[in-house]
């Protein structure tokens, strides 16, 4: 029984499996779009409905213009590389909602949120731009469906982990489950910080592809800084990565984001063509 359930667990991860375009790392996912974007779009038409939208109309026009240029060019990247049932499938929204909050956010299908608190560190267009790819990019990754694919994950370990252990004593099982429990914490928290890393990169490409400066990446981070005053949890027990980590790692990925974003730009006018 416990050899079938291992094979049929592996044979399902396997058809899972696939790859994040741009970035190229493979990625397991469970959940369909079908199965995520209905509750997804329900949660967000709430959200809105329980909070106030922000009346300054020239920060609110910011938002949306810049959420629909990244979005069009992330549009374009999709049915120019086979991936025209998933561009179909989103349903663009940008919205600035009146909260004090650091904070901006996108659920699965490209529903958008930005909080006013959020729009000094922005500072300006650019780091509207900067936040906004970076939102898009967790949309465009599926790091929503990937997270709730994990989460099944750890179900399905805890069960191994029992079925491994039967034969064991009480202690050895509490141990194992101990164990088991920390070290999927630990890997879950390394799964964040690798997903606002890719989210990071592929929101740099995608600010690129729609026109805007690239710098402003890291000055966007700089400013985070200075506004929490240097202080960040370790990063091994973070869900995201240090604000020096991000910032150094968007000036270093900064010449690959400009040659990935010419290249799919060009690519894209050789189809219109």
């Amino acid at each position: 029984m416990k050899k079938v359930l291992i094979l049929v667990i592996i044979m399902v991860l396997f058809e899972a499996c696939s790859t994040v375009p741009i970035t190229g790392r493979k990625r397991v996912n469970l959940v369909s779009d079908s199965q995520v974007l209905p509750t997804s779009f329900a949660q967000y038409k709430g959200f809105l409905a329980e909070n106030k939208l922000s009346t300054n109309r020239e920060m609110t026009n910011q938002i949306k213009e810049v959420g629909k240029n990244i979005s069009q060019a992330v549009d374009r990247f999709m049915r120019a590389n086979n991936m025209v049932t998933e561009a179909d499938s989103y349903r663009w929204e940008f919205n600035l909602v009146e909260d004090k909050t650091i904070n901006a956010w996108c659920m699965p299908g490209g529903k958008v949120v930005f909080y006013t608190g959020i729009m000094p560190i922005c500072d300006n267009i650019n780091g509207v731009a900067a936040v906004m790819g970076h939102e898009v990019a967790h949309a465009f990754a599926k790091h929503g469906q990937e997270r709730m694919t994990s989460s099944y994950g750890q179900q399905i370990g805890g069960l191994l982990v029992t079925l491994g252990t039967s034969k064991e004593d009480s202690q050895t099982k509490q141990i194992w489950n101990t164990a088991f429990g920390i070290g999927s914490g630990l890997t879950m928290l390394k799964f964040s910080r690798t997903h606002e890393q890719e989210a990071d990169r592929l929101g740099l490409v995608f600010m690129l592809m729609a026109g805007y400066d690239g710098i402003e990446a890291a000055e966007v981070w700089v400013r985070m800084s200075k506004n929490s005053g240097g202080s960040s949890t370790p990063q091994i027990l973070s869900t995201h990565p240090s604000n020096a980590a991000r910032i150094q790692d968007l000036k270093s990925y900064l010449p690959t984001a400009k040659m990935y974003a010419k290249k799919y730009n060009q690519a894209q006018s050789q189809v219109k063509k």
